[in-house]
């Protein structure tokens, strides 16, 4: 088990997916702000990705949950999804960091997927619509937070029998966030199939 004093590298390739998925997160999240800050100069706006009654980014901003602490949500993005390019950008130069760092990091990213699980269930069955923008970020932090977990197991920062620890270390993790994704697919093919099936 790592100690609390002893600094613990990432591998390359997850060093590169914090960066990429961090910077993949930090541009929806600016193209969000960018459509919000337009629409509040003019409530005729039309954002973007306005592009039919199911795919409409414009429906989510007017709402509620698009400000669930009071502020753009897509502000909250700024910040988490800056910070998670950052730290990938740290371990792609080489950066090692002590257990705390680790478990702090872990604590975000269920937070972050925390919020995503409600925004899915917001999108879907209460708002009723769907934003590119929106789908890209639940993509991001699923795969984020599923390879953190991965890497925290692999190197010990996070308690687990043996057993946990040598399946985090097998070559298919990707199955997992995949499988994630398919089944929000799935949720939203069956949740707009009304709609969809007016396309075939």
């Amino acid at each position: 088990m790592t100690t609390a004093r002893t600094p613990v590298p990432a591998t390359r390739g997850y060093s590169w997916l914090l960066l990429v998925t961090g910077l993949v997160g930090l541009a929806a999240s600016a193209v969000l702000t960018l459509d919000k800050l337009k629409l509040l100069e003019n409530p005729a706006y039309r954002p973007s990705c306005n592009i039919n009654p199911v795919i409409s980014c414009g429906s989510i901003m007017r709402t509620a949950q698009a400000a669930a602490f009071g502020f753009p949500n897509p502000l909250i993005g700024l910040a988490a999804f800056g910070a998670l390019a950052a730290i990938g950008a740290g371990l792609v130069a080489g950066a090692a960091h002590r257990r705390w760092f680790w478990l702090s990091l872990q604590a975000g990213t269920l937070l972050g997927l925390g919020f995503v699980a409600w925004l899915i269930d917001q999108a879907l069955y209460e708002i009723g619509a769907l934003c590119p923008y929106c789908m890209a970020v639940w993509v991001v932090v699923i795969t984020a937070t599923w390879y953190t977990t991965v890497h925290n197991l692999r190197t010990g920062t996070l308690p687990a029998p043996p057993l946990l620890r040598r399946l985090a270390a097998l070559r298919f993790q990707w199955l997992v966030p995949a499988a994630a994704c398919l089944v929000i697919a799935l949720l939203i093919l069956n949740r707009f199939w009304y709609y969809w099936s007016t396309l075939l």
